[in-house]
């Protein structure tokens, strides 16, 4: 190309030199590839669009001041070593052309290439710092949905249907079950609504285990005097970690009176929905009224009245509660030991009640045995008790857990002399019981059970009358377990 013909000037200039030697470049081939140094300036931007791979210099001028600017230069630590090439005026020509073959051919386009890399790294950082800021925005939203220390994550707002008949039957009789559909990681508590309490005689068990493996996670049974109407917190001492696992919340209550355990609004999801072994029409697609809330373990959520603290903790166990059939309690078989020979009878099957009825007789203790209703694993034992007439006079139950192979009546006579029952067997203690309130019996065991069990019911006076006293036993409830984390339910 003639040195005579203009270049369009390069949007990246490789070559830099003197604004002494500009009357030497211009016109030549390289002009449109080289930047003019000029020193003495403020300039705040001396190498502007310009990326210089070689400095040229044409007279000792120029070569004094280019040694001078690329010395300053050499302060911003930024820019690598410039190496500075003097041309002679003899060889110009074939200088400069091939300064121009070096720096548009492999190595012009390797520092071209640099500059695009260098840009696009420029865009990346604002890009990334516009993320950033978006981050932050997000974090402080999050911050301030959730700065309390417990998060409500879940719920499934009280829905009264006029047709409502209430769930209080199937809740005394069997249990309601209900999948949470949130992951257990961060699980810290689970409240429930109730919409009527009643005053006692009674307690709402509350059990919340994993679906995939069996294990329970917590019980928490709870007399009616320590529930509030409305919401109720029922807490973890921890919250549930590991993998995320599905939660399975299990509600019954034991005693004579009903709780309104309140349902939720009805849904689409069957899965989700609130189960019971019995039908009921009001449990038709729709879940229990709850709440799921996260965070920081025994802490009381803002707005509920109560938090109740769970009565065991069970980790690592498979637990299971069930319900005396009707079947068995219609087996008791008397096995009184008194010297009184009654002129009624004094322990017998309420078959429309599915309850029990031991009278106590003025001396010795009346009992009454069912055969093989305890199952193996059986780590407790719970029932009501209430003197089934409003003039009855006071008396005393507990319950005997003996032996299959053992005599029903040797047992009642070992513990009617001694007051202590055989090791064999595992004892309650005597409660006290009147026709004004009725009582509900815990009977928590040492160590499960290991083979099957009789039951049996066994009652005595405490005054000096039994006039009316008909105790009547009912909402047999026992909890089965089995240790082992592996365990997984059929």
């Amino acid at each position: 190309m003639s040195a005579g013909v203009r270049q369009t000037p390069a949007k990246h200039r490789l070559v830099v030199a003197s604004n002494r030697d500009r009357a030497d470049v211009e016109g030549s081939d390289i002009e449109h590839l080289v930047h003019f140094l000029e020193t003495g300036t403020q300039s705040q931007s001396p190498l502007q669009n310009a990326f210089p791979l070689i400095a040229l210099a044409f007279s000792n001028e120029g070569e004094a001041e280019l040694s001078e600017g690329l010395a300053a230069l050499r302060t911003l630590g930024t820019i690598p070593e410039i190496p500075l090439q003097r041309v002679d005026a003899t060889s110009r020509e074939e200088s400069l052309a091939l300064v121009r073959a070096l720096v548009e051919g492999g190595v012009g386009r390797l520092a071209r290439f640099a500059a695009s890399v260098t840009s696009e790294l420029a865009i990346l950082r604002r890009e990334r710092e516009a993320l950033l800021e978006n981050y932050r925005a997000l974090e402080d939203a999050f911050q301030a949905r959730n700065w309390e220390p417990v998060t409500e994550i879940f719920a499934h707002d009280p829905y009264v249907d006029p047709k409502d008949e209430g769930i209080g039957q199937l809740l005394a009789t069997g249990h309601v079950e209900q999948l949470l559909p949130v992951s257990s990681h961060g699980v810290a508590g689970v409240a429930l609504h109730l919409h009527s309490v009643p005053k006692d005689g009674g307690e709402l068990v509350v059990m919340l285990g994993y679906v995939e493996s069996g294990e329970g996670v917590a019980e928490w049974t709870v007399p009616y005097a320590q529930v509030a109407a409305g919401w109720n917190f029922f807490a973890l001492p921890r919250a549930c970690g590991g993998g995320a696992r599905t939660l399975r919340l299990r509600v019954s209550t034991t005693g004579t009176e009903m709780v309104g355990l309140s349902l939720g609004y009805p849904i689409a999801s069957e899965r989700y929905t609130a189960r019971s072994d019995a039908a009921h029409a009001d449990l038709d697609l729709r879940p229990l009224a709850f709440r799921v809330f996260t965070g920081l373990a025994g802490v009381r959520p803002a707005r509920m009245p109560n938090m109740i603290a769970p009565t065991a903790l069970l980790e690592g166990h498979f637990i299971e509660d069930y319900r005396l059939a009707v079947e068995l309690l219609s087996q008791i078989v008397d096995v009184s030991v008194t010297p009184v020979v009654p002129e009624f009878q004094t322990v017998r099957f309420l078959e429309h009640e599915h309850a029990v009825v031991c009278h106590p007789l003025p001396s010795g203790i009346s009992a009454g045995t069912i055969g093989r209703a305890v199952e193996p694993g059986t780590i407790s034992f719970s029932a009501s008790a209430v003197i089934d007439h409003p003039q009855g006079a006071p008396a005393a139950v507990s319950f005997l857990l003996a032996p299959t192979n053992s005599n029903a009546r040797s047992e009642v006579a070992e513990l009617a002399r001694k007051g202590a029952a055989k090791p064999s067997a595992f004892f309650s203690g005597w409660r006290e019981v009147t026709a004004q309130q009725a009582i509900n019996i815990n009977f928590q065991l040492d160590k499960p059970v290991r083979e099957p069990m009789d039951l049996m019911i066994l009652s005595r006076a405490v005054t000096d009358t039994v006039d009316f006293s008909w105790l009547k036993v009912s909402g047999f409830r026992l909890v089965k377990q089995s240790a082992g984390a592996s365990h997984v339910r059929q």
